[in-house]
């Protein structure tokens, strides 16, 4: 995570950096990525980004917690619309949300596209700890507890074909979210009717 000096920062300068590491995450995967680039793009000196985060990867760590800040409004916003709400209406609506209703920075999306295709061991230590399947498994363990799905669902499986397909389907879709939406709300109906009681 950042140092001190980086919260420090005018807010003018936190962006700059933010930005330029966004422009070139969303454009090559965590691997190919040159922190280099990004330094330059940000216009500061080298031993100044050094002050600021350890290394490439606390930046780009640092860049996931903002997406996964904005992602968890995402779904207490859904909870709050409709708290009964089972797990595949809720990541239907928040998904939704965050192509329709929100200024979420479509290079986070681009980010986290490019991060399938990586596969070096600091990408695959992440997609271990994966926040948002395992939120996807607490909400299906949920729905076994709330008698909405098969108790011999593996939530786990669940998860991973929502998240393998929603990503897929993404870049497939590219630029047509209504398309996207569309074709996940599809897929999901089929999980969804598979695991229902």
């Amino acid at each position: 995570m950042p140092k001190e000096t980086f919260h420090s920062l005018k807010e003018e300068k936190k962006q700059r950096l933010v930005d330029a590491a966004l422009q070139e995450f969303s454009a090559r995967t965590f691997s190919q990525a040159s922190l280099n680039q990004i330094i330059k793009n940000a216009g500061i000196p080298k031993g100044s980004f050094y002050q600021y985060f350890e290394n490439k990867e606390e930046l780009y760590l640092y860049l996931m917690e903002i997406a996964s800040r904005m992602s968890k409004g995402l779904l207490e916003k859904t909870y709050e619309m409709n708290p009964d709400a089972d797990s595949f209406e809720i990541i239907l609506t928040s998904t939704a949300l965050a192509f329709r209703q929100t200024n979420i920075d479509p290079r986070y999306t681009a980010m986290a596209l490019l991060a399938v295709l990586d596969n070096s061991e600091f990408i695959n230590e992440i997609r271990r700890r994966g926040a948002s399947e395992r939120k996807t498994i607490e909400m299906l363990e949920r729905d076994k507890q709330r008698g909405l799905i098969k108790p011999d669902t593996d939530s786990e499986l669940v998860a991973n074909i929502i998240s393998a397909f929603s990503l897929r389907e993404l870049i497939r879709c590219g630029a047509d979210i209504e398309k996207y939406l569309q074709n996940l709300g599809i897929a999901i109906k089929i999980i969804k009717e598979g695991v229902s009681l």
